[in-house]
């Protein structure tokens, strides 16, 4: 019913958690949270009312309703009163994204994040925000490479490599492998006059190398 993607966010979910589901959609990452008990309660909620329709049909599908609250809200803003202590947000741009995290009404513990764009932005911004990145997870699925983000709200450390490339994981070195070809072909695509950009491709390919080498 859900993706790889959906699946390994939600396998990165606590038992104990009351988790919102940010831009909830059809509802289904809801109902498969709560259908195999990784979490004790969602919130689902989305800023498209029709969405939300479409998901109350599929919640109560599965009879799910006392378990799964839908609230119209844009990001976490109508959703304060729920005690939330795990925000999963998946499937939007960086933009989107911050924005709904600098807009939330209240300080939440953890997020899982997916974007679809800009993760060095990301990652940054959300340091910034004072979120440590903790797990970093890339899945491939649709032909497509999805990182997944863990922030927990503590201070910590974040370096231009991890920024750049993300959180090294030993799991992720096909991915590894994939964007080095990626910033090589953009590499021989830049210009040689053009020295600082070449010159930032090539230390991304040498944050890539450090990985591979581990």
């Amino acid at each position: 019913m859900i993706s790889k993607r959906l699946k390994t966010i939600a396998n990165l979910v606590d038992s104990n958690q009351i988790v919102a589901d940010i831009g909830c959609d059809h509802g289904y990452l809801s109902i498969y949270l709560i259908k195999n008990k990784l979490c004790k309660k969602v919130i689902a909620s989305d800023i498209n009312e029709n969405a939300l329709n479409q998901a109350k049909k599929n919640i109560n599908k599965y009879k799910l309703e006392k378990q799964i609250t839908l609230i119209l809200s844009d990001g976490l803003t109508n959703l304060k009163k729920y005690n939330i202590t795990l925000a999963i947000i998946a499937g939007m741009g960086t933009t989107t994204i911050l924005n709904i995290v600098a807009n939330s009404p209240q300080k939440i513990e953890k997020y899982i994040i997916s974007s679809n764009n800009n993760y060095d932005v990301l990652r940054m911004k959300m340091h910034e925000f004072g979120y440590n990145l903790e797990n970093e997870i890339v899945v491939l699925d649709h032909d497509k490479y999805y990182p997944i983000m863990v922030f927990q709200l503590k201070k910590g450390k974040i370096n231009k490599k991890t920024i750049n490339i993300g959180l090294y994981n030993q799991d992720n070195k096909e991915y590894y492998r994939y964007l080095k070809d990626k910033k090589l072909h953009i590499l021989n695509k830049i210009p040689k006059k053009n020295i600082k950009k070449r010159w930032n491709i090539k230390k991304d390919i040498k944050f890539i190398n450090d990985y591979l080498n581990r």
